[in-house]
Formats: C-alpha cells, structure tokens, sequence
C-alpha cells in the first residue's frame, strides 16, 4: 500500500523546480504531467507508458481528452468531492476545452503543480481553480487515508 503522505512528501520535494514544457527532472524541469509522472516513479517505479510528443497547445488543437484517456488507463477515478490529499486534479482552461492541466491535492485548500511559465509551486485551491477541477483520480494502491 503507498502512503499518501509519501505521495505528498515527494510532490513536495518538487516544489521550486523550474517549468519546463515535457519535462520530468526533480530540480531540473517539468510541466505539470511531468510532475505526476516524477511522483508515480517515486512511489510507483517505472512509469506504464511514455507520453507522445505534444506541444503546449494540443488539447486546444486536437480538441481530445488525451489527459483524461492517459489517467484513466493508469490512475483510478474517483468523485471530485471524494479526492484526498495525495489524489490527482485535472482541469479544464475553460468550459469548451479537453481536460489540460493537473495537479496533486495537498489539503482541502491547497494544491502542488507546475505553473507554466514559472515553477511547481504550492497554490490556494481557490474558486478559480475549483471551477476549472473537472477530474479527480487515486494513484493506484494508495492509502484511503492520510497514514
């Protein structure tokens, strides 16, 4: 079982690198799918599939949810109101849009993820970024609860 105090340990270890379009080096660069990928390593090992080539606009281009199809197949789902500290957000940039960021819960009111154009940094889950939350996902094999 994987604690979801180790999952928050190690995205928090990320907190500070710098933003990198597709990305995953701890200190180095990342984005904010190369932030979940770095976690599953840590917690996980090897991670199930590599990501395909995509550029900042994909989902706006491709108009798919290419990031949900990926959590899904490898992360398991759960209802929004139901995500923990440790689970996984995905967001959608507005209403018309496939699902295109993500991000690790920390508490109820703060989240962990790659800020594009800055850094991982640690921000308030506000009302903007809740009415963007369209997804909510448990890495597999986690703790219920905070352990």
């Amino acid at each position: 079982m994987i604690s979801r105090e180790a999952i928050l340990a190690e995205a928090r270890e990320w907190i500070g690198t710098p933003y990198q379009h597709q990305a995953s080096a701890k200190h180095v660069g990342t984005d904010c799918l190369g932030l979940v990928r770095g976690v599953w390593r840590a917690v996980h090992g090897d991670e199930p599939e590599a990501p395909p080539p995509y550029t900042p606009d994909w989902a706006e281009r491709l108009g798919e949810e290419t990031l949900l199809a990926a959590a899904r197949r490898h992360l398991c789902e759960i209802a929004l109101d139901a995500a923990r500290p440790g689970d996984v957000l995905l967001f959608r940039m507005d209403a018309r849009s496939p699902m295109k960021h993500a991000a690790i819960l920390e508490t109820e009111s703060r989240i962990i993820h790659a800020y594009w154009g800055r850094a991982v940094v640690r921000s308030r889950f506000a009302s903007w970024w809740r009415a963007r939350c369209a997804a909510a996902f448990a890495f597999p094999g986690v703790a219920p609860w905070l352990n």
